[in-house]
């Protein structure tokens, strides 16, 4: 498959909410909901030459708690692995946003 960076990833409130509310019931009130990413991480790696898009792989850390690596991907569907690679996202809970359709 081919990339372009205009692949279409529409979805709606109503599916995003029921989605994440699934998630949200295969979980205990304490577990990771949602990471945040800065601004400055993501333009960094949408930056890189070549790069179309990204990829966010799941991860466990040492301790065994979920994360998100992000990685820039070029036109051929490859990760742009020795580029810039992001994580230490803020996780929800403990920073999440106000209650809203996909949080709550």
């Amino acid at each position: 498959m081919t990339f372009t960076g205009n692949e279409p990833h529409d979805i709606t409130l109503a599916q995003a909410s029921a989605w994440t509310k699934n998630y949200r019931n295969t979980i205990t009130s304490s577990q990771t909901i949602a990471h945040y990413f800065g601004r400055a991480a993501i333009e960094a790696i949408l930056a890189q030459s070549d790069c179309v898009g990204i990829r966010e792989y799941y991860a466990l850390d040492d301790a065994g708690a979920k994360q998100i690596i992000i990685v820039g991907v070029d036109a051929n569907g490859n990760d742009l692995y020795n580029g810039l690679l992001a994580e230490r996202s803020v996780k929800c809970p403990q920073d999440c946003a106000a209650a809203n359709p996909l949080n709550s």
